[in-house]
């Protein structure tokens, strides 16, 4: 299989493979490996929310920020 990366991918890709001492094929295995683990849990979480947004499960922004400040002042 042949993957094709746009020039500026490929050059973060290489840097990225330098600086973690590794070749490019074991750190696009990786990568790509790592999406596919991570994949299912991503989309149960987004449906988990959509399922909390259409029950009216939620908070806006301000409340977030409420409960935020007062997580942060202990």
């Amino acid at each position: 299989m042949e993957v094709h990366l746009s020039p500026e991918i490929e050059a973060r890709l290489v840097d990225s493979a330098a600086r973690l001492g590794r070749n490019t094929d074991e750190l696009l295995q990786d990568v790509v490996s790592r999406h596919f683990e991570a994949e299912p849990l991503f989309v149960e979480i987004v449906e988990r929310g959509e399922e909390s947004l259409r029950r009216g499960d939620y908070l806006t922004h301000e409340e977030v920020g409420v409960r935020l400040s007062r997580f942060l002042r202990g």
